[in-house]
């Protein structure tokens, strides 16, 4: 099977090949002979009935500083493409809305992993309400005067937008933490959007567990452990990654979430996990199959591969310009 794939997503020239899961994605497709075309977001198009990119074909090897050969620029029309790859990160703005909504326009006779409409209705701090038995206590609002309710009944917490990525806007504010309205105040300032309030986990000195799902079951874990002087595990802002296993815990989370990731055409997901909490669940860009791969001597890219080639079904017949 050699299938056309265009991958929707920030420029590959600055990737770390050491850690990012598209190209360890890029490599495993080129490995298996499928032909990969890149382009950026902002140059995905609709035009008189047609979704199209300027799209340029490229490779890639796993050698620092020379990872990617990028080919000139042509128009190709994605409705021609086997599969489509939405990588892009977040944030998840209008931008990326708009996105989802063009690329509906070629899905599922082009398969775009993830499905865009199930993306767009899966932002992950707000697609994890869905399994509220499975996450701690939880508030999201605009209302300053239902934030400090919460924080008298819980005392301990972690304030965070709800549309923020990476890490960005995460904040732990104590008890005693006389720095909460004015926290707000500036959340609301520049940003038109509720704010995800949670009861501090002290189980987050211990790790937050970062686990790939593939069209449903869980593949592997990452444990991600923050620096002594953060309260974010992210591993771009200093968390640590160590070798993990699941826990029945962890397990029953992912049997619990599975069949509804696998009914919305999920194929590749990544969820967290603090404790015995599920507190995201990543359908935009997930990352960490490079980190499972050398930890646990696996090829979390080939599952994902196969996931894809068994919907995809069958060798192509369609035909890009050359």
């Amino acid at each position: 099977m050699s299938l056309a794939v265009a991958i929707q997503m920030d420029p590959l020239e600055s990737v770390n090949i050491d850690a990012d899961s598209t190209f360890a994605l890029a490599l495993e497709a080129q490995r298996r002979g499928h032909g990969l075309y890149h382009y950026l977001p902002r140059h995905l198009s609709y035009r008189h009935g047609r979704v199209v990119a300027k799209a340029r074909p490229f490779k890639v090897q796993r050698v620092k500083g020379d990872h990617v050969s990028l080919g000139a620029p042509e128009i190709i029309d994605l409705a021609a493409v086997d599969v489509i790859l939405m990588r892009q990160d977040p944030p998840f703005d209008l931008a990326y809305i708009s996105a989802t909504h063009l690329l509906d326009r070629v899905h599922p006779a082009t398969l775009v992993v993830n499905d865009p409409d199930s993306v767009r209705n899966a932002p992950e701090k707000l697609f994890v309400t869905e399994f509220a038995e499975l996450m701690p206590p939880t508030l999201i609002t605009y209302d300053i005067d239902e934030i400090k309710e919460f924080r008298r009944e819980h005392g301990d917490m972690i304030v965070k937008p709800i549309y923020g990525n990476g890490g960005a806007g995460v904040f732990r504010i104590k008890p005693d933490d006389t720095n909460l309205a004015s926290l707000i105040e500036l959340f609301q300032r520049f940003l038109n959007e509720p704010l995800m309030v949670q009861r501090y986990l002290p189980e987050i000195r211990k790790g937050d567990k970062r686990i790939i799902l593939v069209d449903g079951k869980a593949r592997g874990a990452v444990n991600r452990v923050p620096a002594a002087d953060e309260t974010r595990a992210n591993l771009h802002v200093g968390g640590r990654a160590e070798k993990t296993t699941l826990t029945r815990r962890e397990e029953e989370i992912c049997e619990a979430i599975g069949p509804a990731l696998e009914e919305r055409g999920l194929i590749f997901v990544g969820i967290d996990v603090i404790g015995d909490y599920l507190t995201e669940i990543n359908v935009t860009s997930p990352t960490g199959i490079q980190e499972i791969d050398r930890f646990d001597g696996v090829i979390l890219e080939s599952d994902i591969w196969d996931a894809i080639e068994s919907k995809r079904g069958g060798r192509t017949d369609r035909k890009l310009p050359t």
